[in-house]
């Protein structure tokens, strides 16, 4: 639970997008290998990854596929990496343990710093915009990045 408290913490702190506890720990609760934290030397929470399956994918005739709900790094830490492997800690927790096809994510047209990790270091393309997407009316790239072997 002093995770999900951090992670808490760590986004209210750096993201305009929050989240009740609640909701930290139903992904925990529900998917508990696909979210994880990046800790300092005294264990505090300095980032975090929360991810989860898309629970309506079998619905909607869609193949199984994880989601990135919210990654955030304090900004202390920025620039040594530690988003990038959060991110893919998961992904190989949704490829392995649920057999995810893709994974997908959303991010604001203005992140120009988030875009480049997503497209230029990890892979991802944008699949389409969705237009007002943020509650201050930002639109929002779906990006998606393919975990099959290729």
């Amino acid at each position: 639970a002093g995770d999900l408290l951090g992670m808490q913490a760590c986004n209210l702190q750096n993201l305009p997008e929050n989240y009740t506890l609640r909701y930290y720990l139903y992904h925990a609760m529900t998917w508990p290998s696909l979210s994880y934290v990046a800790e300092d030397n005294k264990g505090r929470v300095v980032g975090y990854i929360l991810a989860k399956m898309e629970e309506d994918a079998a619905e909607k005739n869609e193949p199984p596929h994880g989601h990135v709900t919210s990654i955030s790094v304090l900004r202390s830490y920025r620039r040594l990496g530690l988003a990038k492997k959060l991110m893919l800690l998961s992904q190989e927790a949704m490829a392995a343990i649920y057999k995810a096809e893709y994974v997908s994510l959303h991010v604001r047209k203005s992140n120009r710093a988030a875009i480049g990790l997503y497209r230029d270091t990890l892979g991802f393309e944008v699949h389409g915009v969705e237009a007002k997407y943020y509650a201050d009316g930002e639109d929002a790239l779906a990006m998606r990045l393919s975990l099959k072997e290729k």
